[in-house]
């Protein structure tokens, strides 16, 4: 049953205050038409909306897009159209790669038309066909493990390393611009969203930046938000995950679960989640507490990610789920 308000209350929600932005986590100025587009090297560039970021590659037999997310949208050919006017190439976007199948991240790929050769991992193929989205055609071409994507002299290399922030989520390295591509994991100066950025494998999740750090490169596009990454982002990235996990330990071992369960008796459910709860909070705080200032939104998502990581490392790798000996 609702109710209403009471006669006079007002309907606007009190809004939590949040840190502010470090500095070091904001990208360029967007332009009028709400995007940047910049280059990283050579004929590589990259596009941003300030919240979600690509890339292209102009070449003698056109224009290679990696990824088109739906915010981005119909600015992705106008960042190409003035790339090609400043540095007359041509401006038809010939090529598509897909990092994965999210949405957010390929929703905009309907707007190139049929012709484009779309390019992405066998599973992306898989599950666009079963969702029958006509703003993300899969994929006509597609590979299991490795794939280089050679078009007018110039290759980019896709390679899936395993399930990481989604089954199909791949590598996406230029070697011949210094630069790998890895959406979703991690992002340039700033926290995951939701649980692990709603990851699918959290320990998988967790290895992706070391393998992003087994190739060369030395620019790094993460998918999100409104700057491209460094090695050092990727260090402190790990570096965050590690400090949370090593927090995690210490409060499954400190947090006596049995005052949570003798309070709420045959009530399971209510002893599970004040248990869980408390260890999180415990987790969490010096952790938001280290890297508020230094990772923008550390006091906004870093509660729902340790969360998220304390039901991965007790689920996945067993950590405190006690075996009972008869």
């Amino acid at each position: 049953m609702t109710t209403a308000p009471p006669a006079g209350a007002s309907s606007t929600p009190t809004l939590p205050d949040f840190a502010p932005i470090p500095p070091s986590a904001f990208g360029p100025a967007l332009n009028d038409q709400g995007f940047y587009v910049g280059r990283i090297e050579r004929n590589l560039y990259w596009v941003t909306d300030g919240v979600y970021a690509s890339a292209f590659l102009t070449t003698t037999d056109g224009v290679v897009l990696l990824d088109a997310p739906a915010s981005i949208g119909g600015n992705l050919q106008r960042a190409v159209d003035q790339v090609a006017a400043e540095n007359g190439v041509s401006h038809e976007v010939t090529h598509l790669v897909h990092s994965h199948h999210h949405a957010d991240h390929a929703a905009a790929s309907g707007l190139f038309g049929r012709d484009v050769v779309r390019i992405g991992h066998a599973e992306t193929r898989r599950l666009l066909l079963g969702y029958d989205d006509p703003d993300r055609p899969a994929p006509e071409v597609t590979f299991d493990d490795r794939y280089t994507l050679q078009v007018g002299g110039e290759r980019v290399e896709l390679a899936w390393r395993g399930t990481n922030h989604a089954a199909d989520n791949i590598y996406i390295h230029l070697p011949d611009h210094d630069t790998l591509m890895l959406v979703d994991v991690v992002l340039p100066g700033w926290v995951p969203i939701y649980n692990v950025n709603v990851a699918t494998d959290i320990p998988g999740f967790i290895d992706a930046p070391g393998i992003a750090l087994s190739y060369p490169w030395r620019h790094y596009i993460g998918g999100h938000l409104g700057r491209l990454g460094t090695r050092d982002d990727v260090v402190t990235h790990q570096q965050y995950f590690a400090d949370m996990a090593e927090s995690i330990r210490i409060a499954i071992a400190t947090v006596d679960p049995t005052p949570f369960f003798m309070k709420y008796g045959q009530n399971a459910w209510a002893g599970v989640k004040a248990y869980i709860d408390s260890v999180t909070e415990q987790a969490a705080a010096p952790i938001v507490q280290k890297y508020t200032g230094v990772l923008a939104a550390a006091d906004v998502y870093t509660a729902s990610s340790t969360l998220a990581l304390v039901e991965s490392m007790r689920l996945d790798l067993g950590v405190g789920i006690p075996v009972l000996h008869t």
